[in-house]
C-alpha cells in the first residue's frame, strides 16, 4: 500500500513541470524566517459568507459525524469536548475554495529555502542539540542534517508551527468541498489523538489543512508514526521538539531510509543526450546512467555505492537548466512531501549542514512560468495539434510532458518536457 505523505496529503498534482503552485505570501510567511511549504502554500480567496443555511447543514452534519465518531470508539467525552462552540473556519473556508493560479519556479522557492538565516539558525540548532541529534541518529538511523533540514523547512525550526485550531479547520473541510473526504479521515484521526491524551482540544494547533507540530504531521501519519522520545508518556509534537523530530526520524525509517546514501547528486549532461530519458518513472543504475555519458560535475566517476543503487534523472528547469540523479533515499523524502521542489531543498539542505557543495549550475531565470490558465491553453493547443496530454486541468503532468516532448520532437528541439512560456508561443503558433 502506498504510504501517505506526512505532512499534508494534499499535495497531488501541484507540481508543474519544474514549477510550483504558489501562494502570495502573507502575514507570518512573507517573514524572512517563515517556513517554506511547497504544497501546502494556499492563494488568497474571494471573501466566503457562512449562512444560516449552512450553519443548520453543519448541525446535521455533526449529529451524523458524532454517531461515526462514537461508533470508532472515541468517547463522548472527548467529542463534546473537541466540538464545544464549534464553528466553520471562513478563511479555511477560502483557502479550500480557491484554486491557486499563480506558479513559482523551483530556483525561486530554492533560493528562500535555502537562506542564509535558515541556514545559520539550522547550523545552531544543531549545535545546540547535539546530544539529542547524537541519540536520533542512533535509534534511527536517520542523518542529523536531514532531519535538521525538514524541521527547518517545516516550521523553521519549530517558529512558525501553525495557530489555527485543527478540529475546526478539519471540521471546516470535511463539513464539504473538494478535500471532504480528506478531512473526514483526518478528523477522526484527530479525534483519536484527542483520546489518547497526548494534546487537549484547546492545545491542538496546526496549519490551516491540519498539519501539526514542529514537523507538520497530518493526524493520521501521527497516529502511526509519532513517538514519546522525551519520557514524559505524551507523543508531544507541538511543543517537544525532541518528539517531532524523533517521530520525524521514525517516519522516514519506516519509508525505507538508508543512512549514508545521498539523496540526490547534481550530475553534467553530455551533448547530444536524449532528454526524454529524464522521467521519473525511467530508473536506470548509477552505472547505466555513466555508460549513457552521465558524469559528476567534478568529471569523477560516481561512488562505488551509488553505481549499484537505482536511481531516476532530474532536470527541474529543462535542458537549460541542471541535471540531478535522484536516489532512493530521494523517494522517502517525497513520502514526507511528495513534491520535488521540496525533497530538493531538503536534500541541499542538508548538504549544506553537512559541509557539501550547492548547486554549480545556474538556473534559466529567464523563463517565466506558466499560470495555471496558460498550462490549460498549452494543454489545449497541443490536443488541438493531434497530441494527447490526458485531458485540460492546468496540471503538467506525464501526459502532458509526453505531448510536450513529442511537440519539440517535431521542431528539432530537446525533448525534456519544460513547459514555459516561450514554448507555449510556438505551440500557439502551430494550433493556429
Amino acid at each position: 500500500m502506498r504510504r501517505k505523505s506526512a505532512r499534508n496529503g494534499l499535495n497531488s498534482g501541484l507540481l508543474t513541470s519544474g514549477y510550483f503552485v504558489a501562494a502570495l505570501a502573507t502575514g507570518m510567511a512573507a517573514l524572512a524566517g517563515a517556513p517554506v511549504q511547497a504544497q501546502q502554500m494556499a492563494p488568497v480567496a474571494d471573501d466566503v459568507v457562512v449562512t444560516a443555511e449552512m450553519e443548520d447543514r453543519l448541525a446535521a452534519w455533526l449529529t451524523a459525524f458524532r454517531a461515526e465518531a462514537l461508533e470508532a470508539g472515541i468517547s463522548a467525552r472527548t467529542f463534546n469536548a473537541a466540538f464545544k462552540g464549534i464553528t466553520l473556519d471562513v478563511k479555511v473556508l477560502e483557502l479550500n475554495q480557491k484554486q491557486p493560479e499563480f506558479v513559482r519556479p523551483i530556483w525561486d522557492y530554492l533560493g528562500s529555502a535555502l537562506s542564509d538565516k535558515r541556514k545559520a539558525d539550522g547550523e545552531a540548532q544543531l549545535a545546540a542539540n547535539r546530544t539529542l541529534f547524537d541519540k536520533l541518529e542512533a535509534k534511527y538511523g536517520v542523518e542529523r542534517e536531514v532531519l535538521a533540514a525538514i524541521w527547518g523547512l517545516e516550521t523553521h525550526y519549530g517558529t512558525f508551527t501553525g495557530s489555527r485550531n485543527v478540529i475546526r479547520s478539519l471540521t471546516t473541510l470535511a463539513f464539504e468541498g473538494r478535500r471532504a473526504d480528506f478531512g473526514r479521515t483526518q478528523l477522526l484521526a484527530a479525534l483519536k489523538i484527542l483520546e489518547n491524551g497526548d494534546i487537549s482540544p484547546e492545545a491542538m494547533n496546526g496549519s490551516w489543512a491540519g498539519a501539526m507540530g514542529h514537523t507538520q504531521f497530518i493526524p493520521t501519519t501521527y497516529l502511526e508514526h509519532a513517538v514519546d522520545f522525551d519520557g514524559d508518556g505524551k507523543r508531544n509534537i507541538w511543543e517537544s521538539h525532541a518528539d517531532a523530530l524523533a517521530s520525524a526520524a521514525n517516519y522516514l525509517k519506516a519509508s525505507g531510509w538508508d543512512k549514508g546514501d545521498a539523496p540526490v547528486r547534481e550530475v553534467v549532461l553530455p551533448m547530444g543526450f536524449d532528454y526524454a530519458l529524464a522521467d521519473r518513472g525511467i530508473t536506470k543504475t548509477g552505472a547505466e546512467w555513466q555508460t549513457l555519458g552521465v558524469q559528476t560535475v567534478s568529471g569523477a566517476e560516481l561512488p562505488a555505492r551509488e553505481r549499484g543503487l537505482e536511481t531516476y534523472l532530474i532536470i527541474p528547469a529543462g535542458f537549460k537548466g541542471p541535471a540531478f540523479l535522484a536516489y532512493p533515499n530521494f523517494k522517502t523524502i517525497l513520502r514526507y512531501n511528495n513534491a520535488t521542489a521540496y525533497a530538493m531543498a531538503v536534500s541541499y539542505l542538508s548538504k549544506h549542514f553537512a559541509g557539501d557543495a550547492p548547486i554549480t549550475r545556474s538556473w534559466p531565470t529567464d523563463e517565466r512560468p506558466l499560470t495555471v490558465s496558460e498550462a490549460q491553453e498549452m494543454q489545449r493547443k497541443l490536443t488541438q495539434i493531434g497530441l494527447d496530454t490526458g485531458g485540460v486541468d492546468g496540471i503538467i503532468g506525464p501526459m502532458t510532458r509526453k505531448a510536450i516532448r513529442q511537440f519539440q520532437a517535431r521542431l528539432g528541439q530537446p525533448q525534456d518536457g519544460f513547459a514555459t512560456a516561450s514554448l507555449l508561443k510556438k505551440i500557439r503558433a502551430a494550433a493556429r
